[in-house]
């Protein structure tokens, strides 16, 4: 087996480990809380997948961008919740509750919600671009329902277990994660450098900072699950977004450079959000019982 063979492996396996130790803190109503929630759950979508999808398409429209580009913004617009973004989430303050509820419930509905838009899209706009139900639920069920729902069983049944090796299991998917990503900017380092003057570095801080703006607002009262929505609206999942863009540019390095760069990018812009809800939930718990 070659490197380059085992990059996107380790890469796919870090992210699956990351949702287990998620679903090791979990339970079964955690992840369905969402469904018991309809105007949330609204909200959720409204801002995850309508609004973005109409700011991806404005960007897209209105920027000189190379087309691989435009594709990967609608994309990313559709995706769902990345994850590697539960850890930043709960550790801003967001519910581990509303946390596994949003990135399994999305993962479901990306079955339906990304071939359906797409297939929008690409006939009102003319981008000519298709994605099957089965291409996205081999990716959302493998990445996210099937270790999710190990973590909530080990949970279940072994409860001490499950909190022996959360954190070390966490740390393990993170470092993993780092290493498989280190030779993927070297392989596309033309690709990476050429977006650099371009407008898309701008078209993805836009989004970003869009995503969390949007995410903020229909958050509902609570600030826990406003912090959980900004985040997830501003990042999307990498492996999704990158089988979309790739249907229509099956040799186009572009398309994994733009998703590296949002990861990147909106990691970045997320960084003073991230640090005030933090200190905000931080300074909630003080005193509380």
């Amino acid at each position: 087996m070659t490197i380059a063979q085992l990059i996107p492996m380790a890469i796919n396996l870090s992210m699956a480990l990351m949702v287990l130790a998620l679903g090791l803190r979990a339970s079964w109503a955690d992840a369905a809380s969402l469904m018991r929630q309809p105007g949330l759950l609204v909200r959720s979508v409204l801002s995850m997948n309508v609004i973005m999808a109409v700011v991806a398409l404005i960007m897209a429209g209105l920027l000189d961008l190379h087309p691989a580009v435009k594709i990967a913004l609608v994309a990313l617009a559709l995706s769902p919740v990345p994850p590697i973004l539960p850890g930043k989430q709960t550790k801003a303050g967001g519910t581990t509750s509303y946390t596994a509820s949003l990135l399994a419930t999305m993962a479901v509905l990306s079955i339906v919600i990304v071939p359906l838009g797409m297939a929008l899209i690409s006939q009102v706009f003319g981008l000519g671009v298709s994605v099957t139900s089965g291409k996205i639920a081999s990716i959302v069920f493998i990445g996210i329902l099937v270790p999710l729902a190990i973590g909530i069983l080990i949970r279940q049944f072994a409860p001490i277990l499950a909190a022996k090796i959360d954190r070390p299991l966490s740390l393990f998917a993170t470092v993993l994660l780092i290493a498989a990503f280190v030779p993927v900017p070297v392989k596309i380092w033309p690709q990476l450098m050429e977006m650099v003057g371009n407008g898309t570095l701008i078209a993805l801080m836009v989004f970003a900072l869009i995503g969390v703006a949007v995410g903020h607002l229909l958050g509902g009262p609570l600030p826990d699950n406003r912090t959980v929505l900004a985040l997830a609206t501003s990042a999307r999942h990498p492996g999704v977004a990158m089988a979309i863009a790739a249907s229509a540019f099956p040799e186009e390095r572009a398309v994994i450079a733009v998703v590296l760069w949002h990861l990147i990018v909106s990691a970045v812009v997320c960084i003073p959000y991230v640090k005030r809800r933090t200190n905000l939930h931080k300074a909630s718990q003080v005193g509380t019982p």
